[in-house]
């Protein structure tokens, strides 16, 4: 298992919030034990001179091999947060996307490797399970609530 920390700069991230029957697409974040700490939205860094939006399309088609669309404006974070002991800092675009029809859709597990070569998988989540004591936390903190609002 690859130990994963954040970096000691504050980082800009782009994340697609993709969605099917109500269920959101959200990679697994384990701690180092291995046991799931929580699930985040697929998406990653963006580039120096890299927008946002560029950042997320290239991310899924990295990650996933899937040339997604974005739809409309993000929602924006910041997240300042805790990681087995090291600080994080993001500032977080998350958009909703649209994934190419027939794809990923259908799947119950996920799996894609991340530009390290680290595997992941991502699987579809009800939010109404995340952020609650017996239930996995939604990253970056706060996204939960703004997609609550949303409804």
């Amino acid at each position: 298992m690859s130990v994963w920390r954040p970096h000691p700069t504050i980082r800009v991230k782009a994340l697609g919030l993709a969605w099917s029957a109500g269920r959101l697409l959200a990679a697994e974040v384990r701690d180092d034990a291995g046991r799931l700490k929580g699930v985040r939205p697929l998406g990653g860094a963006v580039e120096f001179g890299e927008r946002w939006r560029d950042a997320l399309v290239r991310e899924f088609a990295e990650e996933l091999g899937l040339a997604v669309d974005v739809m409309g404006p993000p929602l924006v974070l910041e997240s300042l947060f805790v990681h087995e002991g090291a600080p994080g800092h993001e500032i977080v675009f998350a958009a909703d996307i649209r994934l190419p029809p027939g794809t990923i859709q259908g799947r119950a597990v996920v799996p894609f490797a991340e530009d390290d070569g680290t595997l992941c998988t991502a699987r579809w989540f009800d939010p109404a399970d995340l952020d609650r004591p017996d239930g996995p936390a939604l990253f970056p903190d706060g996204l939960g609530a703004r997609l609550a609002a949303r409804r």
